[in-house]
This record gives C-alpha cells, structure tokens and sequence, in this order.
C-alpha cells in the first residue's frame, strides 16, 4: 500500500503546492536550506563551466530557489512548474530567470538545442502518478524524456535529485530515459545513512561520458546523519574565484545591475545597501 506520508499521494502538485504550502519557500528557514544544499549539489553533477556562462532549464523550479543558486555561479536559467501558487512566490522574490506555467508530462515547450543543461529538485516522483483519469506515466515520462533531450545541447547533463518510491518506480523512470536517447545512472550520496542518503539521476547526451562520483561511498567516510554539507562556507569562498559573498554589499549591487539590464524595476543603491542593521541578524 503506497504510504500517505508522501507528498504525491497526497494530492496532484498543482492542488498540493497551493498557496499556503508555497509560502513555507520564503518563510521555512529549513526547507530553504535543504532545497539550497540539494540544489548546490546537482549543480556540481551538471558539471557546468566555472567561467562561462551557460543557459539552463529548472524542471519544477518552484519558488526558484535552486534558480537562485545558479544566479549565483553566474549563470542564466528558466524554470517551468505546474503550481501558479509557487511561480507566484517566485515573482514575489523577484527571481532573475524566465517562469513558464506547464505539466512536465505534457512535454518542453521549447526550441530545440536551446538549453546548455538542466536540474530538477524533487519533482520527478510526480511524474509517476495517474492524477488524471487520462494520465499514463510510461507514456507522459516518455514524452518527458524525449522532449526534454531535444531542448537540450549535445553533450549537456540533466540532473535529477527525487525521491524513488521503490526499484520498480526507478526503473521505470530510467527506462523511459534511455529510450528517449539518453545515456546515465543514479549517483546515490551517502547511500548507508538514512537521513543523508539522497538520490540524483545524471542524464547525459551526446554518447557515453564517464559518470560522476557519489558523495560518501568512500570506507570509512564520516557521515553527518542529521545534514550533509557538501561544501563548508569556506570552500565555497574559495572556489568563487572571485565573485562577491553571497547577500554582501557587492552581491547586492551585482544583483541589482542585472535587474536594470532586464529592465526591471530596482531600488536605488544608497549608503544603506547591503548594510547589516543593528540588532538584527541579516
């Protein structure tokens, strides 16, 4: 018997991401952590060129959080998810990537080749639902698969960090990839501890490359049960190369040219821009 704990037995994504569950995104400091640290992660996986920008696609972005995350390294995105409750609280954090309204299982609606890589952070597992009287999962993650490698560059990744119900369910999943002409496997982190196992799905094009490393599959790794950092604060620094702290002054500032290029609406800079106010901890 499927268990109701899960979320996608719960209700369709579309009634299920309503308007109160989207607000838990801005207001959550947990939920934003864990969708940031999961998101840090997959871009890792993608592989993406540290100092080129590239073009990506965020399938079920959500509230654009892991968008943010691929702001910060400097590239440019556009998402697509079926909850308008959850694009709306990303317009509201004034996200800096396109927002498309769509079912996943209806297909991409995008050009071909046009997109250098793309994530998706626990949204696959939706896919494996009948929600709809109409709805055959093989069939819509089949026009998944094969609409999304169309959009997609030779030689891009896509990434998939989800939640697998059981080995029937990823096979299912994997099954409808391969046939829509990808190549991959599952790179599962930390896969002997409960709490930090996490499930990613790498999805290549462009014929066989060498698959990445899962996290903490090394003898005698140390394993944190409770979280996983895959990167400290410090490393983090040190591979920007560069490129200002995230939410410092010059974040800031960098953040808010970019918004005037677009030709969005932005508050000036002042004397008070970035600055932390006193006894207050942002």
């Amino acid at each position: 018997m499927a268990s109701i704990r899960r979320p996608e037995h719960k209700a369709p994504p579309e009634i299920f991401y309503g308007s109160e569950e989207a607000q838990k995104y801005t207001t959550n400091s947990r939920m934003i952590e864990i969708q940031t640290t999961m998101s840090e992660r997959a871009m890792e996986l993608l592989g993406l060129p540290d100092d080129v920008p590239c073009f990506v696609l965020d399938l079920g972005c959500g509230s654009g959080l892991s968008g943010e995350c691929l702001t910060d390294n400097g590239h440019y995105w556009v998402g697509i998810d079926i909850s308008r409750a959850m694009l709306d609280v990303a317009q509201e954090r004034e996200v800096e990537g396109g927002l498309v309204l769509g079912d996943l299982g209806d297909g991409m609606p995008f050009k071909a080749g046009a997109f250098d890589g793309a994530m998706s952070i626990s949204a696959l597992q939706w896919l494996c639902n009948a929600d709809k009287s109409y709805h055959n999962p093989v069939k819509r993650l089949f026009k998944f698969f094969t609409t999304l490698y169309a959009c997609l560059s030779r030689g891009a990744r896509a990434v998939f960090q989800f939640y697998p119900e059981n080995p029937k369910q990823i096979e299912m999943i994997t099954s409808q990839a391969m046939k829509s002409g990808f190549t991959g496997g599952l790179v599962i982190d930390y896969p002997n501890s409960t709490k930090a196992k996490k499930v990613f799905l790498v999805l290549m094009t462009g014929g066989q490359q060498q698959m990445p490393k899962a996290l903490g599959t090394d003898v005698g790794a140390h394993q944190n049960n409770s979280r996983i950092a895959y990167e400290d604060k410090r490393e983090r620094v040190k591979k920007s190369r560069g490129k200002p702290l995230k939410k410092s002054r010059d974040w800031i500032l960098e953040k808010k040219e970019r918004r005037r290029k677009q030709g969005k609406e932005t508050r000036e800079d002042t004397k008070y821009t970035g600055r932390k106010r006193s006894g207050r901890p942002w």
